[in-house]
């Protein structure tokens, strides 16, 4: 039996994948679950592994190379001997893709022929899937721990893995063989990614008078924002006074608190009161959202933008939702991160206050009702209640909503909430 590699659909908005590179070169035999090779969809990075046993026999799109969703990527023979008969289908070009199966955020996974191979091999859909998390009861593990497990003998379902998501990594399965000392992380409840820093204003060089083509997170943005151009949209500005806001960060910025967790916990509490925010349009009518998951824009060093999501950011504490954020930005930087950690907003934060700018407009993202654009915070004179000239801190914010779901009535009043929470009451965010 010779099975057909298809790019699996790795999230729901994916149309196409490309090659990082693969695990497996051509004649290399393949064990069940072992990763094959690594796909970049529009957002991250994702080992994808073989469900089946057999062997590599061609390559159909190398390294670096872009195929849609359900495009052949490589021949994998069932035996040895096909081999030679897969390197002459892929060259005659005699393989044709299988239909495939509708997925959300899984691969594309086509059961075996049941028709024996008589007079001609018959190709079929070679089952791979992406690497997922421990919550669904599969190890993540690294090609070369992977590797090294089966040299040093080590069971891998005892392992806690170091990496992100619990991955096992080359470290875990050396300090399990007593070859080298446990790390820290080796033994952490809430591993995060070993990544290196970048920085936050990475702009991509480019020569002038060049063409560069798109990558594929840029696209899948494209794609975003086209999309975004068919839902009428209006824009609400508010002012906010930051003086006690900018106060309690002063405080609590010692304890690792970042001003994105603070805005994010900020905007979730307030959300609780205007569930019509939360919300989002769908052809049978508004669906409200169960959970408030603040989505925040996040530039990549090589172009685009992702959006971590802070993932019910109303109900965990200020501590706890700094931490997680400071892993989520490593990661997608990393592009590491799973696909539920940037496609589960039900409400998006822009932040541009960090480079100075004064107020602008957001583009609304798919699949949701608002987005709330956020300017610097400014020293500004002003006129106080008591009728005297005064100096406050202040910052514009814009919300672009889905007029469909959200009045303008309703916006107003939601960011009239959310100045007063930020003015008058900061310091219930850290309760």
């Amino acid at each position: 039996m010779i099975y057909e590699v298809f790019m699996p659909a790795l999230s729901s908005t994916m149309t196409e994948g490309k090659i990082v590179s693969w695990v497996k070169s051509a004649g290399d035999k393949i064990e069940k679950g072992e990763t094959v090779v690594i796909v970049e969809s529009d957002k991250a990075d994702m080992d994808v592994e073989s469900f089946y046993e057999g062997y590599l026999a061609r390559i159909v799109v190398e390294a670096g190379g872009v195929a849609p969703v359900g495009e052949a990527i490589a021949l994998i023979a069932e035996t040895e001997a096909e081999i030679e008969t897969a390197v002459q289908q892929a060259s005659s070009k005699e393989f044709t893709p299988q239909p495939i199966a509708a997925t959300s955020s899984t691969a594309t996974v086509l059961e075996k022929s049941d028709q024996s191979s008589t007079a001609s091999p018959q190709t079929a859909a070679a089952p791979l899937a992406p690497t997922v998390s421990r919550s669904n009861g599969r190890e993540i593990v690294s090609p070369r721990a992977r590797k090294l497990a089966k040299e040093l003998k080590v069971d891998l379902r005892i392992l806690q893995g170091s990496g992100p998501h619990g991955r096992i990594v080359a470290e875990d399965v050396q300090a399990a063989a007593g070859t080298i000392k446990p790390s820290p992380l080796a033994v952490s409840v809430t591993p995060t990614a070993k990544v290196a820093p970048v920085p936050t204003k990475a702009i991509p060089l480019a020569t002038p008078g060049e063409v560069v083509p798109l990558n594929t997170l840029q696209n899948s943005v494209v794609r975003n924002m086209v999309a975004s151009l068919e839902v009428p949209t209006y824009r609400v500005g508010y002012t906010i006074t930051t003086d006690n806001l900018d106060k309690l960060y002063k405080q609590i910025k010692s304890k690792g608190v970042t001003m994105t967790a603070l805005l994010g916990k900020a905007v979730a509490v307030t959300l609780q009161k205007h569930p019509e925010i939360n919300a989002r349009y769908t052809d049978q009518g508004i669906q409200y959202n169960s959970a408030i998951n603040i989505a925040v824009a996040v530039a990549m060093p090589d172009g685009g933008l992702i959006t971590p999501v802070l993932q019910n950011a109303d109900a965990v504490d200020i501590y706890s939702l700094s931490r997680s954020w400071k892993s989520l930005v490593e990661r997608a930087r990393a592009k590491q991160l799973q696909p539920e950690e940037y496609n589960s907003g039900t409400f998006t934060l822009s932040n541009l206050g960090m480079f100075g700018v004064d107020r602008f407009d957001a583009i609304l993202p798919p699949g949701q009702g608002a987005i709330l654009a956020i300017g610097a915070s400014r020293a500004q004179v002003v006129a106080t209640e008591e009728g005297l000239i005064g100096v406050r801190r202040q910052m514009q914010v814009n919300m672009t909503s889905d007029h469909r779901i959200i009045y303008g009535a309703q916006a107003a009043a939601f960011l009239q909430d959310l100045a007063k929470l930020m003015e008058t009451d900061p310091q219930s965010l850290t309760l």
